[in-house]
């Protein structure tokens, strides 16, 4: 069968693999769509320590039944649409012993630590396939992103009475904005790309601000009467952001980090104490976190299409990526179609 391969940095290709082999417990699934994220364009450019290559990517999925092993549940029938929890846990170490799964010591993800969905077939563990009833693949393929940043607001316990800020309105980004809307928040939507500020609007953002062309520690007090917010989101992974963060947010707020920052942070650690900040990581995202998203895409407002940059087939995704690698910040996802 197809599958796409990293060989090495910036170096892609179709190839042949073996079909896999359905055991006991295992779906085999027929891929339809599957996304590129940031840690694939990372890969591709060689550098990500996670990954060994050759790597087949790809985590964010959307795929239809094609066959049930033996001792799967009679809820997983051939022909239901699907996406995945691309995530593994060993169930032994602490996070597992505490019940947040989703940061496992032992980790790994399709497409990361191990070889990932960018296949025509792929063989799971049934308990990692989720029905998602009502939409089709390609609106299956963007739900593990979304959970990714619904995750991040159940990390700062968002309610309406906060003021969240979210820094960076890629898909992960975008999916945080959801959450906390949908949580009664108001929320200011940050980024240097007013399409994508646009779109967050879209979205539910109250406020957006564009911290390029801005001053944006006058807007944030003007748009919440001289405190800061209560939430700062960190969805973008760079050391201006990470320490926009902790300066921006309120005294007494908190500051969720999800991306990884490339290169060391300096911060002014009093502020982590004169603040008394709640700084939290916020790492995948739990099973519940997946079901949340697949309800509020089951509603139909969202602008699926406006989050989907390109689709493109296997034997165009090597021109997509170094597309992509061009110009990254106006891509939210490409999605490449089985």
């Amino acid at each position: 069968m197809k599958a796409i391969q990293i060989l090495s940095e910036r170096r892609m290709a179709v190839v042949e693999i073996a079909e896999p082999e359905l055991k006991a417990g295992e779906v085999l699934l027929r891929l339809q769509y599957v996304g590129f994220c940031g840690s694939d364009l990372n890969t591709w450019l060689g550098r990500n320590p996670m990954v060994r290559m050759p790597v087949i990517p790809g985590h964010e999925i959307g795929a239809v039944v094609e066959q049930v092993g033996d001792g799967v549940p009679d809820t997983l029938r051939p022909g239901m649409v699907v996406t995945v929890n691309p995530y593994t846990n060993c169930g032994q170490c602490a996070s597992c012993r505490g019940g947040r799964v989703n940061a496992c010591q032992h980790n790994e993800t399709l497409g990361v630590q191990r070889n990932g969905a960018m296949r025509t077939h792929i063989a799971l563990p049934w308990q990692k396939v989720i029905v998602a009833e009502g939409l089709d693949a390609r609106t299956c393929a963007l739900v593990e992103p979304m959970s990714v940043g619904f995750h991040a607001v159940s990390r700062a316990a968002v309610t309406d009475t906060d003021v969240v800020m979210v820094i960076g309105c890629g898909m992960v980004g975008m999916g945080a904005i959801v959450r906390a809307a949908l949580r009664g928040a108001t929320v200011i939507a940050a980024d240097i790309d007013d399409e994508k500020l646009a779109l967050a609007r879209r979205l539910g953002a109250a406020h957006v601000v564009n911290t390029r062309s801005e001053d944006v520690h006058e807007r944030l007090l003007d748009i919440t009467s001289g405190f800061g917010p209560d939430v700062i989101v960190e969805a973008v992974g760079s050391p201006v952001t990470y320490q926009m963060a902790v300066n921006e947010v309120a005294f007494t707020g908190r500051v969720i980090c999800i991306g990884y920052a490339k290169s060391d942070v300096t911060f002014q650690t009093k502020l982590f104490v004169q603040k008394e900040l709640d700084i939290r990581g916020s790492r995948n995202a739990m099973p519940a976190d997946f079901r949340a998203v697949i309800r509020y895409l089951q509603r139909g407002t969202c602008p699926v299409d406006a989050l989907v940059s390109r689709v493109v087939t296997p034997d165009d995704a090597s021109e997509a990526m170094a597309e992509w690698a061009e110009n990254p910040g106006k891509v939210f996802r490409i999605l490449v179609k089985f």
